[in-house]
């Protein structure tokens, strides 16, 4: 198990939790613990969703996205994709439970399978060598990456390149890392099923002399039918990628409250003083406006372009169209205590669908101070999270 926890980056170490905390030790997600009789009467359970539990069981859980640091690696990684459950918030409160029975996780070398996929990580300047290994696949599939510019055979779409990685197969992809910013990258086979089961991921390409702030954190947001899941995990559903009608809303992989938990979910954990990079990629295929509390930030990237020092200015809503990437920063220096970070499309901030439909859940997540981590507050935010210990 990785040290690492809050959102996939940098700054926040299982120690450093215990720490915050005065716990004696991590426990791992073990369901989430029963609503109080107060909250009871806003917190719906999603029966839509509760009856792909059984079904989500028959596969292992994908793990969260993890930073693969390629420079330490010789620029070289394997992908592979697995059949994975999706346990978006597993508990039966505050909408839940949220299960994906099938989705298509990417996996890096032998890490875990995670949705998103692993946060590929690379110099400017380096040349990196991508193999996806279909031997075991059940299914077609490539890699596309965008921004980079690479030669023709290596763009990914196997009906201009006449590439396809077949089940049995295996394909090296040359990856030049020439253009610095944070990429998606993701499967071009019949893109609009194969994303949607989850087979998309970062690159990440940091310029030469690059300065990292005190805290960096990437995030992935993804609204999902859930309908084509639970059509290849064995449910009569049916699902048509022209009559969407999403119904989970998640952020690299986890509905709230699932996203507030250090262990498994992606806050923004800060110390008071620091300097915040946030990495946000839209996988999906609707526009995410985020938005943070009590923190005003400057979007500083977008799509693997600076933004000029004289267009830049201070704002705390950002509209993330689907494939987009927008790097913002801010300053921690807010009272210490906990702040949502959320898409402002609030019915994108519940779990579950029409009358069942449950807030707040969803995409949402937090900017949360280690020193508020040790308070009530963020204890009761724990129980509903799903913190065991």
């Amino acid at each position: 198990m990785s040290d690492q926890m809050s959102a996939p980056g940098t700054g926040f170490s299982r120690r450093d939790f215990v720490k915050a905390t005065g716990a004696a030790g991590v426990a791992s997600v073990a369901g989430c613990q029963g609503p109080t009789a107060d909250s009871q009467e806003t917190m719906n359970q999603n029966t839509s969703s509760s009856s792909t539990a059984t079904a989500a069981e028959q596969l292992p859980a994908a793990a969260p996205p993890q930073v693969v640091d390629l420079a330490a690696q010789n620029n070289e990684v394997t992908l592979s994709s697995e059949r994975r459950s999706l346990q978006a918030h597993p508990g039966e409160d505050m909408g839940g439970p949220i299960n994906l029975p099938e989705v298509w996780a990417f996996k890096a070398d032998d890490r875990e399978a995670s949705v998103p996929g692993p946060i590929l990580r690379a110099q400017e300047g380096d040349t990196v060598e991508v193999t996806l290994d279909n031997t075991d696949g059940m299914h077609p599939h490539t890699v596309h990456f965008h921004a980079v510019q690479k030669t023709w055979e290596d763009d990914g779409v196997p009906t201009t390149t006449g590439i396809t990685v077949n089940p049995g197969e295996t394909h090296t992809y040359e990856v030049p890392a020439n253009v610095p910013g944070t990429h998606l990258y993701h499967c071009h086979y019949q893109t609009h099923r194969h994303m949607e089961m989850g087979m998309f991921g970062i690159l990440r390409v940091d310029p030469a002399g690059y300065e990292p702030a005190d805290r960096e954190y990437f995030l992935t947001m993804k609204d999902w039918d859930s309908r084509l899941s639970r059509t290849y995990g064995g449910e009569d559903v049916s699902y048509s990628p022209r009559n969407r009608k999403p119904d989970a809303f998640t952020v690299n992989g986890r509905c709230a409250p699932r996203t507030l938990h250090p262990e498994d979910g992606s806050p923004l954990v800060v110390s008071q003083g620091d300097t915040v990079r946030v990495h946000l990629v839209n996988g999906g295929y609707m526009s995410h406006p985020m938005h943070t509390h009590n923190h005003r930030f400057t979007l500083v990237e977008k799509d693997g372009s600076q933004i000029p020092e004289a267009a830049r200015y201070e704002q705390d809503v950002t509209n993330v169209a689907p494939a987009e990437r927008h790097t913002v920063e801010f300053e921690a220096d807010a009272d210490p205590g906990i702040y949502l970070m959320h898409c402002h499309k609030v019915n994108h901030v519940t779990n579950g669908l029409d009358a069942a439909a449950s807030y707040p859940g969803g995409m949402l997540t937090g900017i949360v101070y280690e020193e508020a981590m040790d308070s009530e507050i963020f204890s009761n935010l724990m129980d509903y999270a799903g913190y065991d210990g």
